[in-house]
């Protein structure tokens, strides 16, 4: 009897061993990588779902995000309070990202999905960091129900009939410096010059209810009635036509300008090659297609190909592309402290 309760305390001691055995394989063996990823947060159920979660699923990564607006997130990598592998910013912040030294050189030979983009959007930053993986158009919303004059292009915001209806973006936004490139533009300038921008946006200011730092600002002004136009990015269109199902959106004659988001890998990065890989499958055809067909973001994938209704809302196409104002953002960014200093001296009342 002794024997065989000895037999049988054995065979459970080694069952349970083994399972300790097979449980510590199973955890340790295929523990997920770990990919940090800083990003706005907007559209958060399509990206886990449709975009995170495939990834994770085919390469054994646990994708953790740092949510944000760019000046804080940035800020955050700037100061080492992160562990950031891989950054969303548009290209305004990422050139000052690149100018601190923030960010890893990308192997151009891991993104193989860049041949496939716009030419716009495969090194906006230089062919050493990360291309764009969406481009939006920075133009003007209006309401047709509130002016008399149809709004065609940048210098109509300069019409007698807009006192105290329109806003502008804040200088210190990402939209800012085009805003002001745009009144260069008005003054009748082939060239950016700035003397003859601020004196453009001098004669502006009495048509200007208020600055907007965000987008919710306008879109919330607009729908009140406080005001009926004002410079937007087309990606936030929706929203106002929500509010006011009359509104539009104009592609200034001037030329809109190219908003670029871009994706970089963050310097110190333990999971580089991760991160490239991950860069490259947000520029595949996969991701591309969905997110512009669920109005997430505008594709730069050329091979993408969407209906006249799936590209509503969206800069999409070629010939849009290429239509598309730039602004040199090392330049913009060398010079952002003299043109903040400026506007608020001369500007702001």
């Amino acid at each position: 009897m002794k024997k065989m309760l000895t037999v049988l305390l054995l065979s459970v001691v080694s069952a349970v061993l083994a399972a300790c055995g097979g449980n510590e394989e199973n955890t340790g063996g295929d523990k997920p990588k770990k990919l940090v990823v800083s990003t706005w947060g907007f559209a958060d159920d399509f990206f886990q779902e449709e975009v995170y979660k495939p990834f994770e699923e085919e390469h054994n990564v646990e994708i953790v995000q740092e949510i944000g607006n760019n000046a804080d997130r940035l800020n955050k990598v700037r100061i080492g309070n992160s562990d950031v592998d891989v950054i969303f910013l548009s290209d305004y912040y990422a050139q000052q990202g690149i100018n601190d030294g923030l960010f890893e050189k990308v192997d151009r030979s891991k993104l193989t999905n860049v041949d496939k983009i716009y030419d716009a959007a495969k090194a906006p930053l230089g062919e050493e960091y990360g291309p764009a993986y969406t481009i939006a158009q920075f133009g003007i919303a209006y309401n047709p129900d509130e002016v008399e004059q149809e709004i065609t292009g940048w210098k109509d915001l300069w019409n007698s009939e807009l006192q105290d209806k329109i806003t502008i973006p804040s200088i210190t936004s990402t939209a800012g410096p085009m805003f002001l490139d745009a009144a260069s533009k008005v003054s009748g300038s082939a060239e950016f010059n700035e003397d003859q921008a601020f004196a453009q946006m001098e004669k502006l200011m009495s048509n200007v209810v208020k600055e907007y730092s965000q987008t919710s600002e306008f879109v919330n002004m607009f729908s009140q009635g406080e005001i009926v136009a004002g410079p937007i990015m087309e990606m936030y269109f929706a929203s106002i036509q929500e509010a006011v199902p009359n509104a539009k959106f104009v592609s200034p004659k001037e030329g809109g300008y190219a908003v670029m988001n871009t994706v970089n890998v963050v310097k110190g990065s333990d999971q580089k090659e991760l991160a490239e890989e991950f860069i490259n499958y947000m520029l595949s055809n996969e991701v591309q297609e969905k997110s512009a067909k669920n109005k997430i973001d505008s594709p730069v994938n050329t091979e993408v190909e969407l209906t006249e209704e799936e590209a509503k809302g969206l800069t999409y196409g070629e010939d849009v592309i290429k239509s598309l104002n730039t602004l040199d953002m090392k330049f913009v960014n060398e010079q952002s402290k003299t043109w903040i200093d400026r506007w608020n001296r001369e500007l702001i009342k």
